[in-house]
């Protein structure tokens, strides 16, 4: 049935390029000089901001302060898409939406990126046991290991010189950048993890696998790999069996999701109720404030850090 609503709505668009092509008005290409992309959510918008700089106009289609794992795009949403040079999304499960999408749209003029093509992915474990009826059964949060990061910030460079091969030295020079900043990152993540005697985390959702599979740390989330995933009592009840058991001091939320479940098992087991980002979107306040990638992780560890030590 969804299928058939995105097929509905995106013949709606195409008539509408078709008549403004009648008009000679058929070029998207290059709005004010710019390579136009279309990203995901915000990670995606950071990644390409940061790799494209001066030379792209970039729009973000899940609003600031938007949890995006249930989110979809509407009709405006496809419109920009369809404007756009570039189009790129985090793939591996993410964005539930985009294949019917694509699959929909009319693509000959739109270069899509899955960034996350390529990256070894971890399974969902708990599959059987959580609600994935919207879910693949991959863990899709492969940026938050730096090093996979790093990846997709190529996979971007890659797709920006194949559009606008004239200004490949800047892409290049970008990459080159932000490459060494993830390895600068990994780095700071191996020297302090490596001091942790304890590696037990209890998180919002099951969103940090890459981050621990890199680091020798283990989760356990409250939810599934959804952030919008309701614990069940049997959940929640191992939960807080487990932080008892691994003497958990801090119960992780996040800033898009209500902090109510995680504060229940904090006062459930004596401990502190703290966030901890997994990146999936940040607030208006906090992107004017110059907040990005490399700043979230560093608070992120800072927390870990934090709740390792007590």
């Amino acid at each position: 049935m969804r299928k058939k609503i995105w097929m509905i709505l995106v013949c709606i668009i195409s008539m509408s390029f078709c008549m403004a092509g009648c008009t000679g008005n058929t070029s998207k290409k290059k709005s004010n000089g710019k390579i136009r992309i279309t990203t995901s959510f915000y990670t995606m918008y950071d990644f390409v901001k940061k790799i494209g700089g001066d030379k792209v106009e970039v729009i973000n289609l899940v609003p600031a302060g938007t949890e995006p794992h249930d989110w979809e795009p509407s009709t405006k949403d496809l419109i920009e898409m369809e404007k756009s040079d570039i189009f790129i999304y985090n793939g591996a499960g993410m964005e539930q939406w985009v294949d019917d999408v694509l699959e929909s749209l009319d693509t000959e003029e739109l270069t899509s990126v899955e960034a996350s093509k390529g990256i070894k992915l971890l399974k969902d474990q708990d599959a059987h046991e959580h609600d994935h009826e919207h879910n693949s059964e991959n863990d899709p949060h492969v940026w938050l290991d730096p090093q996979n990061a790093k990846y997709e910030m190529n996979k971007i460079k890659k797709a920006l010189i194949k559009v606008d091969a004239e200004n490949k030295d800047y892409y290049e020079a970008n990459y080159k950048r932000y490459a060494k900043e993830c390895d600068k990152l990994d780095t700071l993540y191996k020297e302090e993890t490596s001091k942790f005697t304890k590696k037990e985390l209890v998180v919002a959702h099951e969103a940090f696998g890459y981050l621990c599979h890199a680091y020798g740390l283990e989760q356990m989330g409250i939810e599934g790999l959804s952030a919008d995933d309701e614990p069940d009592p049997k959940q929640m009840s191992e939960v807080i069996r487990f932080a008892k058991e691994h003497q958990v001091k801090t119960i992780f939320f996040e800033e898009l999701v209500s902090p109510k479940v995680a504060k229940t098992i904090a006062k459930e087991t004596g401990a502190n109720a703290k966030m901890l980002n997994p990146l999936e979107g940040l607030s208006n306040k906090k992107i004017k404030a110059g907040e990005d990638y490399f700043s979230v992780m560093k608070q992120n560890l800072a927390a870990i850090k934090e709740a390792l030590s007590e």
